[in-house]
């Protein structure tokens, strides 16, 4: 990677305007905040904006299963207690829904090829990162499991794959897919016990058969604050990347793991949470950042922000600049409030010092740089699409008097977008 390395960000704006429920904390808003404040800084100038693809059911289902595909674009209330979406689960049944899945996963889907053809060297989709989905089913707001489809992608390139997980929340849709093989190391950090949501991710769920000691887990207690993660953090990815060499990495950035996050129970400042963007980036791999958890969305827009600024290595001021969304960033109108809560850290240095010694005994029993058989790489979907689109406009007699679309999209941004 470059010193100065190629960031490509993906925005779709129609994604933001979807409504999971009045009372639902999931609010896909928090995506048109944050690309606001991207914008009002100036970081567009800093990066390639695209408009993203959209995934095809196809592209979905390279991981779902056809019968949840298909319930996907044609849901039904009566059908959708099977594949726990509707009244009484928490992914709610809403309009647009294979339109908003298809957003979020053909950013990911796109950032991964990008990195695959050396596009760019950091691909950010604040929209994805929804890693609770299973291959069968919904869970925990997420409907479609954009993180495994991508790292799918990346495989076809990338030998081994690293995926690391700061969401409050454990990574555990993405941790089930690849519980078996070693050729994606998942890595999450995350609150357990006390009846946390998922309930798995413990420090013994290790993977199983050539995927054992391929899943790490970091289970934290509540209160954790930036210096006792970080404590944690850095050294663990040190010697997670020192002795897996992957070559590529995705981060899932989910913001719930901040203070004062309406469904969180840590310390952290968007200072903190970004140092571990920051730490990662320093590796200098093919790095795909995605979103993911964050219910306080003001928050969740400072976060985000705050991150691309430190991918595209801008110094944003804590001011934040006035735009369409300036009243929600009140009183105090900063890029970094103060996040205290009333959480007493509960991770002593004992606890930290034990889980250390831990993580490192499982690191230790993994073979070092996993040996890999690459086969032949299969075509890429959007590759695809873009040739059955110039086929077809071919066939326009009309042709040569319109701008096709799919030439339109390959452009980073129009002239006038950002005015």
């Amino acid at each position: 990677m470059a010193s100065k390395p190629v960031v490509a960000y993906f925005h779709d704006e129609d994604v933001a305007n979807f409504h999971y429920g009045q009372r639902h904390p999931m609010k896909p808003h928090r995506l048109a905040l944050t690309h606001s404040l991207v914008l009002n800084y100036g970081l567009h100038e800093k990066m390639q904006v695209y408009r993203p693809y959209r995934a095809t059911a196809d592209d979905i289902g390279m991981f779902h299963s056809k019968d949840y595909v298909r319930y996907l674009q044609r849901p039904t209330l009566k059908d959708g207690s099977k594949f726990l979406i509707g009244t009484g689960h928490d992914c709610p049944l809403f309009e647009g829904l294979f339109d908003f899945c298809s957003m979020y996963t053909g950013a990911s889907l796109e950032g991964a090829r990008k990195l695959n053809h050396k596009q760019c060297d950091i691909a950010i989709n604040w929209s994805g990162g929804l890693h609770h989905a299973k291959k069968f089913e919904a869970s925990g707001f997420c409907y479609v499991n954009d993180i495994v489809i991508a790292i799918l992608e990346l495989l076809k390139y990338h030998p081994r794959v690293l995926y690391i997980d700061i969401d409050i929340h454990h990574g555990d849709g993405v941790e089930e897919a690849f519980f078996t093989t070693d050729r994606v190391m998942t890595v999450s950090f995350h609150k357990f016990g006390d009846q946390f949501f998922p309930g798995t991710g413990n420090i013994f769920e290790i993977g199983e058969g050539r995927g054992k000691y391929y899943s790490v887990n970091v289970p934290l207690k509540n209160g954790i604050d930036g210096d006792t993660y970080l404590r944690i953090f850095k050294p663990t990815m040190t010697k997670v990347i020192e002795r897996y060499q992957p070559s590529a990495i995705v981060l899932q950035c989910g913001a719930d793991s901040l203070g004062l996050d309406r469904l969180g129970c840590f310390n952290m400042t968007i200072e903190s949470h970004g140092a571990c963007v920051d730490f990662i980036k320093s590796f200098n791999l093919p790095t795909l950042i995605l979103g993911g958890g964050g219910y306080t969305i003001r928050n969740v827009a400072r976060c985000w922000t705050y991150e691309t600024g430190l991918l595209v290595g801008a110094e944003l001021s804590n001011e934040i600049p006035f735009g369409e969304y300036f009243p929600f960033f009140g009183p105090d109108f900063s890029l970094h409030p103060d996040m205290s809560t009333s959480f007493e850290n509960e991770n002593t240095k004992e606890y930290v010092d034990r889980l250390l010694a831990q993580i490192d005994l499982h690191l230790k029993q993994i073979e070092a740089v996993p040996s890999v058989m690459m086969q032949e790489i299969p075509s890429d979907g959007l590759l695809h699409d873009l040739i059955h689109a110039r086929k077809e406009e071919e066939k326009d007699k009309n042709a040569d008097e319109r701008f096709p679309q799919s030439e339109r999209d390959k452009h980073i941004k129009p002239d006038n977008e950002f005015e």
